[in-house]
């Protein structure tokens, strides 16, 4: 442990490919996160799709995970699972939320933050017909983030929902739908060399997005 402990301390990457300017972002910090995430496609970045999402209770402690955004639209941002899991009690508790992306190919992460409510009825059960048969089936059998007795119980579980369902449409459970997070606040990160990182942020001041650059 201590010899890994100590390979973690020493390792050291330098971020070379690229910067971010004041002069290249647009006064809508929405276009230039529709850029990056273009580019990331464009470059075939692993799980381009993958965020964090940080949520916090009403104690204050906060927990974070990996969601998938879905859809994006004028500075709300999707992503489904259970009402029934930590993050939906969380948010049930606490609305505030972050988003983050990493993108190490690029160099690049961008925070988001804002207030989240649940998704609209039609666009989660749009999204719920449209994910493979595998999936849906898994939504059923699964009460996300409560105590499991064994692997074996899920796929017990599982095989009682493929019975149920058999030849059948499978319908959303009225337990699993989507979230869309509204931004006021994003920050574009890029890497550069000696730690000396581009940080360029946008806040909603009234109607108005307020551009500035931080330290690194």
């Amino acid at each position: 442990m201590k010899n890994l402990s100590e390979k973690i301390k020493q390792l050291r990457e330098d971020f070379l490919k690229g910067s971010l300017d004041e002069k290249d972002c647009p006064d809508n910090p929405f276009e230039l996160f529709c850029a990056w995430l273009d580019d990331a496609v464009q470059s075939e970045v692993p799980e381009v799709q993958a965020m964090t999402l940080a949520t916090c209770n009403k104690e204050g402690k906060p927990s974070a995970r990996i969601v998938y955004l879905r859809e994006f639209e004028h500075h709300q941002f999707y992503f489904y699972g259970n009402y029934g899991s930590r993050k939906a009690m969380e948010l049930e508790e606490n609305p505030h939320a972050a988003l983050l992306f990493f993108w190490p190919d690029l160099e690049r992460q961008i925070r988001i933050e804002g207030m989240v409510n649940k998704a609209p009825d039609g666009l989660a059960d749009a999204y719920f017909n449209a994910r493979p048969r595998e999936s849906k089936i898994g939504s059923w059998a699964s009460e996300q983030s409560r105590v499991l007795g064994s692997r074996e119980e899920l796929e017990k579980r599982v095989a009682e929902y493929e019975r149920k369902f058999s030849g059948k449409e499978i319908p959303r459970p009225e337990w699993w739908g989507g979230w869309v997070l509204k931004a006021d606040y994003y920050e574009f990160w890029q890497g550069r060399k000696s730690r000396l990182h581009d940080r360029i942020c946008y806040r909603m001041n009234g109607d108005v997005w307020k551009r500035y650059r931080i330290f690194p």
